[in-house]
Parts: structure tokens; C-alpha cells; sequence
């Protein structure tokens, strides 16, 4: 006899590949856990565990410090900055870096502006986030 699947098992059948290709990891960002989501070229990281001194920024977990794209070894996109002086309001910045070669970092740069108690000064600083691989993630 002939079964043939119902739509719910079509269904899952159908989410099943896109589900391994989104597989999450966790790597290390000063001292934060983030959450790597991939999904085809588009990247996002995540913090998981936020380090302290970002928890009182009102950083928590899920709050989105990367989102953009990977171009052959490339990373581009908008990185986020927090503080506690302005919470709730993070200052975005374009920012680009590489894949090592071991595929185990991830390094972005970008220059942002310096803001004071959330007024903008007019200069601007250079930033470099590292992500450092640790594990799949749960």
C-alpha cells in the first residue's frame, strides 16, 4: 500500500533542509557570548550572554550587535554600539572585515561617531569587533 504524506509531514519535510542551513553557533565578543544566525549569505549576531558592564546598558539577551551580509570571505553590514548613558538606543555604524582562514574569527572594522550623553561631538572613533568561534550553540 501507498502512503502518502499528509501536508504538516510535507511541510517539515520541506523546512528541514533550511533548518540545518540556519544552524546557529556561539562565539566570544569581549568577554559576551553572541549567537551567530546564518541564513544563505545574510549574517546576525546576537548577544546569548552579555557581559555586565552591557547588561546595565540594557543590553539582554537577543539584542542584535551585527546584521549583514557575507561576500565570499567578506562580512559587510551595521554594527550597533550600547551604553548606559542611553539606553535603549543604540548607535549604528557601517562596518566590513574578513573570515580567517580557519574560519574560527571573524573581524569587522568601522569608524563611528563619539556621542556624549547621547548628543553626537562631531568626531569619530575607529572600532573593531572580533568574533571568536567557541561552539554549535543549543
Amino acid at each position: 500500500m501507498l502512503r502518502v504524506p499528509t501536508p504538516i509531514a510535507l511541510a517539515l519535510l520541506l523546512l528541514l533542509p533550511s533548518m540545518q542551513a540556519t544552524a546557529d553557533s556561539c562565539w566570544n565578543h569581549n568577554g559576551s557570548i553572541m549567537r551567530l544566525v546564518a541564513s544563505g549569505d545574510q549574517r546576525w549576531f546576537y548577544y546569548e550572554n552579555p557581559r555586565a558592564v552591557l547588561r546595565e546598558a540594557g543590553v539582554t539577551s537577543g539584542t542584535l550587535l551585527f546584521n549583514g551580509r557575507k561576500q565570499g570571505n567578506d562580512y559587510v553590514g551595521t554594527a550597533r554600539r550600547f551604553s548606559k548613558d542611553c539606553p535603549g538606543t543604540p548607535l549604528e555604524y557601517p562596518v566590513e572585515g574578513s573570515v580567517s582562514g580557519d574560519q574560527l574569527s571573524v573581524t569587522v572594522r568601522g569608524s563611528r561617531p563619539v556621542y556624549t550623553k547621547c548628543v553626537p561631538t562631531g568626531k569619530f572613533a575607529d572600532d573593531t569587533l572580533v568574533f571568536t568561534y567557541v561552539r554549535a550553540c543549543d
